[in-house]
């Protein structure tokens, strides 16, 4: 009875550990930072620049929870926002108005190819029995160069300037310290996502499918769960979250660059999946912890950009921040 107290008292390092080393960057960012770092405005714009990838991180903790992977999903956002601009701009070109049903259907344009191309990637991993590194390296190529081929290489700009405002809305609008501060459309919807896919993950049938099927698949299936079937949705999802940042950040510049748009947004997404505490090979992690990871690779360059620091370093700090995570992980199991 005592060692199971001494077990409840016990510091849960995999709960907090997070948090903790949130709190412990942002008072290293405010040093290295000052006295640029702490105002609201810059603390909004790193909240707004980890919110395009936080979204999709966020599912992607589904598809590594269900001891997959995908590397496709920079390629896919790029694809996903391509076709909702020319959904877009093929409405205004035959005598639709410049009106907000226009941005609507280029906004669930853009959500519906992620999900179905999300859903082609299930498909394969689940039905094709493919490795899902070798089916989301293949797409990955396939959804990038189809962009290219459309675009010749070039960029899809939207004629709607409808848009551009949506990509600039922002809500809840407050004042901090006499700066007016709002909170832009990008970091409202992620925090709105995190709440409904960590209730699915922690509160629904399928949420305990999903750990299920990513701690021990075969014992999944002897327990009458349809493995496949659980996994296909987490590509679903992930295909789903895919469009909806996709179209965020295309929103924001009116514009697709088709070379650069989505560009390593698959290691940002992977790296705040691994950082949040969510385990690599599969069957446990949290949504809210992958939020945090965001937060904290953004905190990371943005304050290495106050200190001046090239940005090429930043790309080495930030896969030295992965692989020791990746090693903390691995010396708790």
């Amino acid at each position: 009875m005592s060692a199971n107290m001494g077990e409840r008292r016990g510091f849960n390092i995999e709960k907090w550990g997070a948090p903790i080393a949130l709190v412990v960057l942002l008072l290293i960012a405010i040093v290295v930072g000052w006295p640029h770092f702490h105002k609201p405005q810059n603390l909004i714009n790193v909240m707004r620049q980890a919110s395009y990838t936080g979204i999709i991180a966020l599912s992607m903790t589904f598809v590594i929870i269900s001891g997959g992977i995908d590397l496709s999903v920079g390629s896919l956002a790029a694809f996903c926002a391509s076709i909702g601009v020319l959904f877009m701009n093929w409405l205004l070109g035959n005598g639709w108005s410049e009106f907000w049903a226009v941005v609507v259907g280029g906004i669930a344009t853009s959500i519906i190819v992620g999900g179905v191309c999300g859903a082609a990637n299930g498909i394969l991993i689940t039905w094709g029995k493919i490795v899902p590194f070798i089916v989301t390296l293949g797409t990955m190529s396939i959804f990038r160069y189809l962009c290219l081929q459309m675009a010749n290489a070039g960029e899809f700009a939207s004629k709607s300037q409808l848009f551009s405002r949506f990509g600039a809305a922002s809500l809840f609008q407050f004042t901090v310290e006499k700066h007016r501060i709002s909170l832009p459309v990008p970091i409202f919807t992620l925090i709105i996502l995190a709440a409904i896919l960590s209730f699915l993950l922690k509160n629904t049938r399928y949420g305990r499918y999903l750990c299920a099927v990513g701690s021990n698949a075969k014992v999944a299936q002897y327990s009458a769960i349809r493995v496949g079937r659980v996994r296909l949705w987490a590509y679903v999802i992930n295909g789903l979250c895919v469009g909806v940042a996709a179209t965020l950040l295309a929103a924001r510049f009116n514009t697709v660059s088709t070379p650069n748009f989505g560009l390593s947004f698959e290691m940002d997404a992977i790296a705040a999946v691994i950082i949040g505490g969510t385990v690599m090979a599969g069957g446990r992690g949290t949504v809210w912890g992958t939020v945090i990871g965001c937060f904290m690779l953004q905190i990371i360059q943005n304050m290495l950009n106050m200190a001046g620091i090239s940005p090429y370093w930043q790309g080495v700090v930030k896969g030295m921040v992965i692989i020791v995570s990746v090693y903390i992980q691995k010396q708790k199991q």
